[in-house]
């Protein structure tokens, strides 16, 4: 008798066994962290798992509390059979461009980075235009998708690791807390110091300050 964990796992793969059906073999999930915060980069992570490997606990990321996602990410990026890539794009260039189309260029390139090329795309929330690859947009697919969950993770924990890098730069802002999202403490370091070179100056309340 399945257990509840893997009769969860199994409807996890219901996107990814639908793919397979229509003929593609190298599914790789895709999602993004960071679309919200007032300072750091938007990250996106593409996740190709092989048919058979199943990493027990994954969710989407916001469901899991830090440790869990530090845990399960170890786990997915120690894996020999699953490739990763990650797309990251700064602060700049989400002002020049707008949040949604930094968004794409970041999807765009973690599925570049991939050390093997997948053959379909799941995106989180998104159609993601690539030249080559068939895609497929599923809405809320970071709990729907083992492969945009396993993506969510990796995406969530290396921004934030990337966000505790920028605490050391700038530590008045309190970013290893936070993670550049707007708490009480983040606005009030705003208008004491003003804004950080990796602050989002399109974004209120940046763009007012």
């Amino acid at each position: 008798m399945e257990s509840r964990e893997q009769l969860r796992l199994n409807t996890l793969l219901s996107f990814e066994k639908e793919a397979k059906k229509l003929g593609f073999s190298k599914i790789a999930g895709i999602d993004e962290a960071g679309r919200g915060p007032l300072a750091g980069p938007v990250v996106a992570c593409a996740c190709l798992i092989p048919e058979g490997v199943l990493f027990a606990g994954v969710d989407d990321s916001k469901q899991l509390t830090p440790k869990k996602r530090e845990h399960l990410f170890e786990e997915i990026t120690s894996h020999k059979a699953v490739k990763y890539g990650f797309g990251v794009i700064d602060a700049k260039t989400i002002d020049e461009v707008n949040i949604f189309q930094a968004t794409i260029l970041a999807m765009l390139q973690a599925v570049a980075s991939l050390a093997e090329e997948p053959d379909y795309l799941l995106v989180d929330g998104l159609k993601l235009p690539h030249k080559t690859i068939a895609s497929q947009k599923i809405i809320r697919g970071d709990a729907l998708s083992h492969s945009i969950a396993a993506a969510s993770i990796l995406a969530k924990v290396f921004r934030d690791q990337e966000m505790v890098k920028y605490d050391a730069l700038w530590p008045e802002y309190g970013f290893k807390q936070h993670k550049g999202y707007g708490t009480k403490m983040h606005l009030d370091a705003l208008k004491v110091h003003g804004p950080s070179p990796i602050h989002r100056l399109s974004f209120a309340p940046c763009r007012e300050l």
